[in-house]
């Protein structure tokens, strides 16, 4: 980074633009003595002519050297802006001419003598070519550095040489030593850190990146870089630590800023340049997060239109036909990395874990800053109250560092069944206990006992649950997500389908990149809807329809934690489908045994109840779902009438029940109710 200049510098480089400023005012003064020699000199002119006088004597007595104005340390503002943008001399003086405006009140009048109009008090074009030395026509062009870096700003007038001259406010605190990021960038551009420091596997792709920069031949452009990876928050430090390594600071863009219009692109493209250079700054656009269309299309246009260092962060490679775009990959550190960084952040407090830091190294695949934020959690949490579990403080704060970017795509259930409250035959129950042994052990057979080094495919754990509407396939994933203190989503498939195509599996890839860092547990509810028969190819539809589903038979495969799939018809799934997962389990309507088990557990311990016949309410022929409904439809009737829950508020809860199920209830379910 550029180092900060001292005290003495700020002094040096005042005197310098006062230099330049002197220079360019008896130019001003020469030329106006000029245009009027016909004149008789009054008593004011030859006041002004000698106080310049004077000046002169007194900087001949007393030179500031360029030396001297760079403070011993750096050159002068004016300097630097002049090499930066490769200044003429003409153009140097132009840029002063308006400066003066600003720092000088003498300006105004020598501008309002030269041009011989009190109206006219301010620089022209017109000015400055009859009045500055070196001048060339060709400073005033759009495409020129004046203009072209928006240096100065040429107000509306009828001709564009007599129009008035402003420098731009951002240029004016650069040259008396104020450097600060322009006011119409903020709000867009924000600057990242540098981190402390990277995980191996990232330390050698920033590595690889300064090396791109600094290899790339003479006179050809900077090849764009981008990050592709599944550490959003990586690439944004790889990229920073990259850019440390150059001495240049980096600045963040979201891709979503990117103006939508041409002209609008143009000035933000130009007012970045201009910043880059002024600051020394590399830019990252984040594309992390952007669509495709119209927001995508904006983005390569801009990207073809900014010259400098630009890092481009993404998830899927992006190419452009006019420019030069290098693809690395940042991905989450390794599993052996993730354990030697938990080490590292919980310091001593590691060794109060009792061997579970290797399991939340499994269970959990969070970046470097993620185990970071979650360490320091833990550690003052472990703080205030000693008497807290460290494992168990752990593993939640590795939760709540994974929810961030699945709570925008899918509905978190915070899960409160156990299993106690499910009532299932004993051979359902056992395959949902072999299902939780599986997440639980994955890392133990699949990485220590050698299974992942036979085949790396088929190692995700997937489930369908089939059965009825309430017959407890939702409770059951619950149930397995308390058990196992994982967070639990359901995916809303009618938001994930697309009829663009490329669309669905783009959506699907969200929610399982998502997934991968706390390894959720996912319920595709009613999948039916999206994982059904794969179709005879008839047209263009049916073949992207396929490659959906063949899509999302991958990614279930893929997927490191526990994706439950749900269908109330379990013969209309694909059968190519239903052979990759690994459990099936069908939850059958409960018969009047397991009714009366469910009647036993509906009510909690603190519902008031009186008389209740578990036998009789056995004969209403319900799902759990309906009966959890019908017993909560009764516990508001009774509360209602300020009484316990008895029989006859179950009963006017039974007929609303059947009547929103339009069925008839009939004598041989309510025989003998009172």
């Amino acid at each position: 980074m550029t180092s900060t200049p001292s005290e003495d510098w700020y002094e040096a480089n005042q005197r310098a633009l006062a230099e330049a400023l002197a220079e360019v005012r008896e130019a001003l003064e020469r030329f106006t003595t000029g245009a009027h020699g016909n004149q008789p000199e009054n008593a004011e002119a030859r006041t002004s002519r000698a106080k310049a006088k004077r000046r002169k004597q007194e900087h001949a007595a007393r030179p500031v050297s360029r030396e001297t104005a760079a403070g011993l340390d750096h050159p002068s503002r004016l300097d630097q802006l002049c090499a930066t943008f490769g200044l003429t001399k003409f153009e140097r003086d132009v840029l002063v001419l308006c400066a003066g405006m600003e720092l000088d009140a003498r300006f105004a009048a020598l501008c309002v003598a030269a041009h011989g109009d009190s109206h006219r008090a301010y620089p022209t074009f017109e000015l400055a070519l009859a009045a500055l030395p070196d001048v060339h026509w060709s400073a005033i062009a759009p495409m020129a550095a004046l203009r072209r870096w928006r240096l100065i700003e040429v107000s509306a007038g009828e001709r564009l040489t007599a129009s008035p001259l402003r420098l731009d406010e951002r240029v004016l605190h650069y040259l008396v030593g104020i450097n600060y990021l322009d006011e119409r960038l903020r709000g867009l551009i924000e600057p990242l850190p540098v981190p402390e420091a990277l995980p191996p596997s990232q330390l050698n792709v920033a590595g690889r990146v300064a090396e791109l920069w600094t290899t790339t031949e003479d006179g050809s452009a900077l090849p764009i870089i981008q990050l592709c990876g599944n550490d959003p928050a990586g690439k944004r430090a790889v990229a920073a630590a990259a850019c440390a390594v150059l001495g240049i600071q980096l600045q963040s863009l979201s891709a979503a800023d990117v103006p939508p219009t041409a002209a609008e692109r143009e000035l933000l493209a130009r007012l970045w340049e201009r910043e880059a250079l002024l600051s020394g700054s590399a830019l990252l656009v984040d594309g992390e997060n952007l669509d495709a269309g119209d927001a995508g299309r904006a983005l390569i246009a801009f990207l073809e239109m900014v010259q400098g260092i630009l890092i481009l962060s993404g998830p899927q490679p992006l190419r452009t036909r006019q420019c030069q775009i290098v693809h690395l990959d940042v991905n989450k550190p390794s599993s052996s990395e993730q354990k030697q960084l938990w080490h590292q952040a919980l310091g001593p407090a590691a060794n109060l874990l009792n061997g579970q830091l290797e399991l939340v190294a499994t269970q959990f695949n969070l970046g470097h800053q993620a185990i970071t934020a979650a360490s320091d959690e833990v550690l003052r949490e472990f703080r205030a109250d000693g008497e807290k579990d460290p494992g168990r403080l752990l593993w939640d704060a590795c939760r709540a560092q994974a929810r961030p970017r699945m709570e925008d795509l899918a509905q978190r259930i915070e899960p409160a069944a156990t299993w106690d409250d499910l009532v299932l035959p004993p051979a359902q129950l056992q395959v949902l206990r072999t299902i939780a042994a599986h997440v639980r052990q994955r890392d133990r057979v699949y990485e220590r006992w050698g299974f992942a080094e036979k085949s790396t495919r088929g190692l995700g754990i997937s489930a369908l649950f089939s059965g009825a509407t309430g017959t407890g396939k939702t409770m059951a994933s619950e149930v397995l997500a308390n058990e196992l203190r994982l967070d639990l989503y359901r995916i809303d498939l009618s938001a994930m389908v697309s009829k663009y195509v490329g669309e669905t599996e783009k959506n699907l890839r969200r929610v399982f990149d998502a997934a991968e860092e706390g390894g959720a547990i996912l319920l595709f509810d009613e999948a039916d809807a999206l994982f059904g028969r794969r179709s005879e190819v008839r047209d263009s539809h049916d073949r992207y329809a396929n490659i959906e589903v063949s899509y999302l038979l991958q990614r279930v495969e893929a997927y490191r934690g526990l994706a439950v799939l749900t269908s109330n018809l379990k013969n209309v799934l694909d059968p190519a489908f239903l052979r990759r997962l690994r459990f099936i389990v069908h939850f059958p309507f409960p018969d009047v045994v397991q009714r009366m088990e469910i009647w036993r557990r509906i009510f909690p311990a603190h519902t008031p109840t009186d008389g209740l016949d578990v036998e009789q309410l056995a004969r209403l022929n319900l799902s759990g779902g309906n009966i959890r409904n019908l017993a909560l439809n009764a516990a508001f009737l009774a509360a209602d009438a300020g009484e316990p829950v008895s029989m006859k508020h179950l009963l006017l809860a039974a007929q609303t029940e059947y009547a929103k199920l339009e069925k008839p209830l009939s004598e041989a379910e309510i025989g003998g109710w009172e």
